[in-house]
């Protein structure tokens, strides 16, 4: 963890009562992320435009209704994304929101993740609330609707990084509660069939591991409605995010959903018409990014297609071979003609990968921003070209805001051991020592090493003697001292192990701050899912978030009870 230095202070109620929310800024790091952040000329550059800037506002804005690219029917994609909510508990905020997406003046703002079990980490939850933010910011700025759009990236087929969620248990623990995946082949996860005993299993460990609180039986109540039908865990994520953020006009989509696959197709046919194009253009982006001297997040693979064939046999990706598209495990073969007949008769077969989905995304909606997190920003950073390939332009980029929540209870441990969060984060190990031996009023540590110092000093002449008088005593000599050494070693281990029994409770006070604040060294937002709070807090926590004062730079802040 770097060190993190406190710089604005405000008051913010929230659906618990007053809350601190302290604007925090890191060190200048070199990465992509950071460096467009804070508006990095160099890296602005590739990207055409940046959010802090009311006028790149204006001109995305006026670039969409001055355009004309090729462009998704509206009313076919607003007539899926409409039956898709109906799977779900529609909101009429909801709908409200669908019905300003057909108006021809409406924009989006888009950002999404691949989807969680229960919800998955807090981190999804912020990059939510930056979406419905960022349409809120917009729509202001340009006095014009501005719909905020979830994408679930459904057609992913990596199970295992939706299918957990890390909650703390009732001692302090990090527990991850998971659904395996099913056998068979690597189908997408919104593909991916789950039966009642996969749910059943998932909400029994939950449950058990779960602290007891006054909100834990609504709470497993509700996930029990969500997973009642045995929904796969892109329709469960969705369900739940459809109840957190439904009042705030969030429409949701599966990016895998048949019915707006249906409206994909041209899509598909100018990523595979232009296609050697698609990847000389990525090529070029990918210089662009590493001629900065910047690593490249997702590179891509010579001849690969950047598309996706589902397959009884899971979701291959394509390349090109002697004219043909072919996935590596020779499973599929497909000459253009075969390849482009399917984005008329059956779309729903292909999908796009992590650098083609902007693409799709630009081309099914009127994208006036995209709201990243920090690794996205990294590989968006080659797509400028490919953008321009294909006629279309890019969105303003928006940084997910970043929190860590500090709870009460750890705010009262703080000020007991005269800590600030910023030190608890970067400098835990490090304080938490000099703690402990602030409290060893023997100074052991110091004793000890007296001992040692005066011992070596002492036996020095006893070595340098007996082997004087007899050579063959030098290794013996050693040997006796370092045992002696040794020995003092593992007395000031016992009696530092003696000490800290003394303050055991302290300490794993010490530990809990860790474990809340930077759960296993890492970001608390990367561990706990959204639930852990709502167990702990109730539906109120959740609520309370939209009130938070918005920041179009991303930054990462704390927020105090």
């Amino acid at each position: 963890m770097c060190k993190i230095k406190r710089d604005i202070l405000f008051e913010w109620i929230g659906g618990n009562g007053p809350l601190k929310v302290i604007s925090l800024h890191e060190p200048i790091l070199p990465s992509l992320a950071e460096r467009y952040r804070r508006q990095d000329p160099q890296i602005t550059a590739l990207f055409g435009g940046h959010p802090l800037r009311e006028e790149d506002w204006r001109k995305r804005a006026g670039w969409l209704d001055r355009e004309s690219p090729i462009r998704a029917d509206r009313a076919q994609v607003v007539g899926a994304l409409k039956a898709y909510q109906n799977k779900l508990s529609m909101h009429p905020a909801v709908k409200r929101s669908l019905d300003l997406l057909a108006k021809p003046d409406s924009l989006v703002v888009v950002g999404g993740q691949q989807a969680g079990l229960f919800g998955g980490a807090l981190l999804i939850f912020y990059k939510a609330l930056t979406v419905i933010q960022t349409a809120r910011h917009a729509e202001q700025m340009l006095a014009r609707p501005v719909v905020p759009v979830f994408w679930i990236a459904g057609e992913d087929h990596d199970f295992d990084e939706a299918n957990h969620v890390h909650v703390q248990t009732a001692d302090g623990n990090v527990r991850r509660i998971r659904i395996d995946r099913p056998d068979g082949s690597r189908l997408a996860v919104s593909r991916t069939r789950l039966t009642p005993a996969h749910w059943e299993s998932a909400l029994a460990e939950l449950e058990a591991n779960l602290p007891d609180t006054e909100f834990k039986p609504g709470l497993l109540d509700s996930l029990r409605s969500h997973t009642a039908d045995s929904p796969t865990l892109s329709l469960a994520f969705s369900r739940l995010l459809a109840g957190w953020f439904g009042p705030e006009g969030l429409v949701l989509l599966d990016a895998d959903d048949p019915e707006l696959r249906a409206a994909e197709g041209a899509m598909f046919r100018e990523l595979i018409d232009r296609n050697d194009e698609l990847e000389e253009a990525l090529g070029r982006g990918e210089k662009s990014v590493t001629g900065l001297g910047l690593p490249l997040q997702a590179e891509t693979a010579p001849g690969s297609a950047n598309l996706f064939l589902h397959h009884e046999e899971g979701r291959l990706l394509l390349y090109k071979e002697n004219g043909r598209f072919v996935d590596r495990k020779g499973y599929v073969s497909l000459d253009r003609d075969e390849l482009l007949a399917l984005t008329e008769q059956s779309p729903d077969r292909l999908s796009t990968n992590a650098l083609t989905r902007p693409l799709m995304q630009d081309f099914l909606f009127p994208v006036v921003a995209t709201v990243l997190g920090p690794s996205e920003l990294a590989y968006w950073g080659v797509l400028g070209p490919a953008f321009q390939t294909v006629g279309l332009g890019m969105p303003l980029l928006v940084p997910r805001q970043s929190f860590t929540y500090v709870e009460h209870q750890v705010s009262k441990l703080l000020d007991k051991f005269a800590l600030s969060p910023e030190q608890a984060m970067a400098e835990w190990e490090e304080r938490k020592a000099q703690w402990l031996s602030a409290q060893d009023q023997w100074d052991l540590e110091g004793k000890f090493r007296t001992a040692r110092e005066q011992f070596l000093t002492l036996y020095a002449p006893v070595m340098e003697t007996v082997s004087a008088f007899q050579p063959g005593l030098a290794k013996l000599s050693e040997s006796n001292r370092d045992k002696i050494l040794e020995q003092i070693a593992y007395l000031e281990t016992r009696s530092l192990d003696a000490l800290s029994k003394q303050h055991e409770a302290s300490l794993r006070q010490w530990d809990r701050i860790h474990s809340s604040l930077t759960p296993g060294g890492k970001d608390q937002e990367r561990v706990y899912g959204t639930l852990h709070f709502w167990n702990r807090y109730g539906p109120d926590w959740l609520v309370g978030w939209k009130d938070i004062p918005y920041d179009g730079s991303g930054g990462f802040r704390l927020v105090e009870a």
